[in-house]
C-alpha cells in the first residue's frame, strides 16, 4: 500500500539492533539538551552525518530528511538571534538539526516492525496497570508508516497546483491536502474496524 521510510541495506548501521538505535537516539537527545555547548551539538551533527555516510545513504536522501523543516529552523534561528544572541541561535539550530537527522537515520536503517516491537517490549510492563500496549504500538506504527504518505500527498497536490498556476496560494494547497488526508484516515479506520 504505502512504502515506509526504510531503505534496505547491509551497512554496519543497518546491522545495529533497533533497541540499540533507539537507546542511542534517547541518549543523544538527553546529552544535546543537558549541555549548552554549541561545539557538542556540532560534533553530534557531524557524527550523525558520518552515520549517513556509513549507512551508504545518498546525500540527496539525507538532505530530503531535513528540507521540510529548514524554514522552521530559520524562524527559530531568527527568533533566538533576536531574543538572545548568535551562540544561542546556533546552538538551538544545531541541536534540532542533529536530532532530526539522527531520528531519520534510525527510520531509514531500521524496519518499522522492528521499531514497533522494541517500543512494545519497553511498554509491556505498563500492561499490568491496564495500559493497552497493542493500541499504542499500532498508533506508533501508523504514524511512522504514514509520514512518507503525507509528504507524497503534499508533493502531488503541490505539483497539480503548480500546473494550474496556483503554487503561491496556501489555501489552494491546504484544502486538497486536508481532504485527501481525511479520506485516507477514513479508509484506514474502516480497515481497522473490519479486521478487529
Amino acid at each position: 500500500m504505502i512504502a515506509g521510510l526504510y531503505r534496505p541495506g547491509s551497512s554496519p548501521v543497518h546491522c545495529v539492533s533497533a533497541s540499540v538505535k533507539l537507546i542511542a537516539l534517547l541518549v543523544l537527545g538527553t546529552v544535546l539538551f543537558a549541555f549548552d555547548e554549541a561545539w557538542l551539538a556540532a560534533t553530534a551533527l557531524v557524527m550523525v552525518l558520518a552515520g549517513y555516510a556509513l549507512a551508504r545513504i545518498p546525500a540527496q536522501v539525507a538532505f530530503a530528511q531535513i528540507r521540510p523543516v529548514l524554514w522552521v529552523l530559520a524562524v527559530l534561528f531568527a527568533a533566538q538571534l533576536w531574543l538572545a544572541d548568535l551562540s544561542a541561535a546556533l546552538l538551538l539550530v544545531l541541536r534540532f538539526a542533529a536530532l532530526i537527522l539522527a531520528a531519520s537515520l534510525v527510520t531509514l536503517t531500521t524496519r518499522t516492525t522492528d521499531l514497533v516491537a522494541v517500543i512494545e517490549r519497553a511498554l509491556s510492563p505498563l500492561a499490568r496497570l491496564g495500559f493497552d500496549v497493542g493500541k499504542v504500538s499500532l498508533a506508533i506504527s501508523l504514524a511512522i508508516r504514514f509520514i512518507p504518505a503525507v509528504g507524497a500527498i503534499v508533493e502531488e497536490v503541490r505539483e497539480a497546483q503548480r500546473a494550474r498556476g496556483q503554487d503561491r496560494s496556501i489555501v489552494a494547497l491546504a484544502v486538497p491536502v486536508i481532504v485527501r488526508l481525511l479520506k485516507m484516515a477514513d479508509e484506514i479506520a474502516e480497515a481497522i474496524d473490519a479486521r478487529s
